[in-house]
């Protein structure tokens, strides 16, 4: 068995696991490490489609989309959330303070602001050029890996055996004003079973929220597929709904086992994620359908 084990989304996702990683090699748990880890592109101006920095929605709005979920099943999760740095963590607040599972928009923020975090500007000049510039023919196409729909999800499993998630993301560059994608919904851009396993989305989350996709993935792995079959299974899914749509798409899943097994599948070439355990930093191609 492999453990602690922590894996993310996208080249950006290494040095999030290294964030992860010191909660977990010195026996911290994997909420706290998945927490820890994806605040570091979340507060990256570089990373475009995560937290500060992120690409605006079509009316010059920092639209920002979370969710994380522990190994009792308890979830938090906030969309539309403007102005604050670290949605990952407003979220935990919500699983953690509130009774309920999702606060959206402007009464996210208030919440937000009355647990104490910090009301930020997070449209970047760089961020605003690029919009700017999209401005001028408005075409809304996502293109195949572009960074204009790269969530970063991350998934764990500690010392203890117990596994916990969290998926962030600014969303669709250029989307308009209120999209919400499957990166704050439980169940399609993360799912976690501590019985069984733990999956991540990332790409056009309107594919994935329609299968429910993470959730249909951890239910594949209950019927003993590997991660990576269960993800490609998924993959499957959404060709079989969307046969001509999917050739113009990116969508991919990340999962991992409660055995510490790992494996991920995607629509089109060019899909990675990192992997960091005792004995492996790495950053690995995914399978893709076509």
């Amino acid at each position: 068995m492999t453990k602690p084990i922590v894996l993310s989304t996208w080249n950006f996702g290494q040095p999030a696991n290294e964030a992860a990683w010191k909660v977990l090699s010195t026996g911290g748990r994997a909420l706290d490490a998945v927490e820890a880890g994806v605040r570091v592109p979340e507060a990256d101006p570089n990373v475009t489609t995560v937290g500060y920095g992120g690409r605006p929605d079509r009316d010059g709005h920092v639209t920002l989309d979370a969710c994380i979920m522990d190994e009792q099943g308890n979830c938090g999760s906030v969309a539309g959330l403007e102005h604050i740095m670290h949605p990952i963590s407003v979220a935990r607040k919500v699983m953690e303070n509130t009774p309920h599972v999702m606060l959206v928009g402007d009464g996210a923020l208030q919440f937000a602001l009355e647990s104490g975090f910090k009301k930020e500007n997070l449209l970047t000049p760089e961020s605003e050029k690029a919009w700017r510039e999209w401005q001028k023919t408005s075409q809304y196409k996502p293109v195949i890996n572009v960074e204009n729909h790269d969530t970063i999800g991350m998934i764990a499993l500690d010392q203890n055996g117990n596994l916990s998630g969290a998926c962030t993301t600014s969303g669709l560059a250029f989307k308009m004003h209120g999209r919400v994608g499957d990166s704050p919904i439980i169940g399609a851009g993360l799912y976690v079973d501590n019985a069984i396993g733990a999956a991540t989305a990332t790409g056009v989350g309107e594919e994935v929220v329609k299968i429910v996709g993470c959730h249909l993935v951890v239910e594949l792995m209950r019927q003993k597929h590997s991660p990576e079959d269960a993800c490609r299974l998924a993959v499957e899914r959404i060709v079989e709904r969307q046969p001509k749509k999917s050739r113009d798409i990116q969508v991919g899943f990340l999962a991992l086992s409660k055995s510490g097994e790992y494996g991920a599948y995607c629509l089109q070439k060019g899909f990675n994620y990192a992997v960091r355990t005792a004995s492996r930093n790495a950053l690995l191609d995914g399978k893709s359908h076509y």
